[in-house]
């Protein structure tokens, strides 16, 4: 087995991250690390801070040259970053020392790979976006279908009280939409510019350090935070936060088709595949269990990223180390989750017959809360539930309907109160409060 399933050709399929793979790769990383290189000469120039010359010939090398990360290990490795051997390679690539001298003014290691970092996560949220939108619409066309399918609800696992199809899916799409709406406050407040120098002072910046960032901010599009953040790991756990909690609802929606898709209850079809290699009659929740699991890698990868998070005086070698090795594996594990979550969403059917027969199954038992307020109407509150469950009890000793047993001691009452559509409550509003939600993203 691959060291990260992520980037296996064997398991590509089963955890697929499709484009945001791309992103975390030496050479994306490298690429975008001369990106910044390029655009800080190019602001320093325009600046006087260093030779307008030399700046253009920075910006254009950084555009055009090519750095194999093969030949920057040794030097990582001596080193702790890239950037040593990165300048190195770059300015022999440049083959003009009188304007290579220049690059990387005043800047430090880790204000290169954090905004290099900041591109790459930028990409990787509009991708996110395009996934998010993608689900949210495939959700909502499902909910406007079946927002009157009658299907028994879950609390703790038992059967509860009648609810719809469409409302089960609009709980999974509002929180999605919800997730879709902080991205604008989340890319503000995340996608910062790092530019403050070996301690965070700037002090090799010169006096125009503050002037420097802002234009490195505006030429990269990201947001300038007015100071050093290099041992702030804020931007970096306020993006893996919301990953998460889209990940934490992914899971949740592959628990419960798990549960729904299981042998006897079979109240949902999964498309694709699932076959067993030994039982033919099976088709296993092969989706929605990899969800389930990236769950638990989610969980697992961001508690290591929080204590990481926790960094020393004014730059803090190992726990910056312990982000690299988890970042990407947050990033790659949301994609992942988007794409297997789309996928489901595609070909996600519901069952109404098995609803039905499951519904029919309850003996009645889903109507006990109904029935529970009905006996209120002509008894106290506690001596209607008091009933009610001596009714339920008598039902399950004796095999037989809530309903007969109810309407033989208490005849009068109301007709369509046994009605599985009747007692749905606000569950088809609530589809169709999602739809119109997800109508009006635009």
């Amino acid at each position: 087995m691959a060291a990260s399933l992520f980037d296996s050709p064997l398991y590509t399929q089963l955890f697929p991250t499709k484009d945001c793979g791309r992103l975390f790769s030496d050479s994306a990383a490298l690429r975008a690390m001369l990106l910044v290189e390029g655009a800080l000469a190019k602001v320093q120039g325009e600046l006087g801070v260093i030779p307008a010359e030399s700046a253009a010939a920075i910006h254009r090398a950084s555009l055009e040259i090519q750095i194999d990360p093969g030949a920057l290990a040794q030097s990582v490795g001596q080193n702790g970053v890239c950037l040593p051997g990165l300048l190195s390679a770059f300015r022999k690539e440049m083959n003009a020392p009188e304007h290579a001298q220049f690059v990387h003014w005043g800047a430090t290691s880790q204000d290169i790979m954090d905004s290099g970092l900041m591109l790459r996560l930028r990409q990787a949220l509009v991708l996110a976006e395009a996934d998010l939108r993608r689900l949210i619409a495939l959700l909502a066309a499902a909910a406007d279908v079946h927002a009157n399918q009658v299907m028994a609800a879950r609390s703790y696992g038992q059967l509860a009280t009648p609810t719809s199809w469409g409302a089960v899916l609009a709980n999974w799409g509002m929180q999605a939409i919800d997730a879709l709406e902080e991205l604008p406050a989340l890319r503000a407040g995340a996608l910062w510019v790092s530019l403050s120098g070996a301690a965070g002072t700037g002090a090799a910046l010169g006096p125009q350090a503050g002037q420097t960032r802002a234009g490195l901010a505006q030429a990269l599009g990201l947001g300038d935070p007015g100071r050093s953040w290099h041992t702030d790991r804020g931007p970096i756990m306020r993006i893996s936060d919301w990953m998460g909690r889209n990940v934490t609802l992914m899971a949740g929606f592959g628990q419960t088709l798990i549960d729904l898709a299981a042998s006897g209850i079979q109240e949902v079809r999964l498309g694709g595949g699932g076959g067993s290699s030994t039982m033919p009659q099976k088709q296993n929740p092969v989706q929605p269990s990899v969800l389930v699991a990236l769950g638990h890698q989610m969980a697992g990868v961001r508690a290591g990223l929080a204590l990481g998070g926790a960094q020393r005086h004014q730059r803090d070698g190992a726990a910056w180390f312990t982000e690299w090795l988890l970042l990407p594996q947050i990033c790659l594990t949301h994609a992942s989750a988007l794409a297997q979550s789309i996928d489901i969403a595609t070909s996600l059917a519901p069952d109404a017959g098995r609803m039905a027969h499951t519904l029919t199954q309850s003996q009645g038992l889903v109507h006990a809360e109904a029935l529970s307020f009905a006996l209120s109407q002509k008894m106290a509150r506690p001596l209607a539930q008091d009933e009610t469950k001596s009714l339920c009890h008598k039902a399950l000793e004796t095999g037989s309907n809530l309903e007969d047993i109810a309407r033989a001691r208490h005849p009068d009452l109301p007709g369509d109160l046994f009605k599985d559509h009747s007692q749905m409550g606000q569950a088809p509003d609530a589809a169709r409060a999602f739809v119109a939600r997800a109508k009006a993203l635009g």
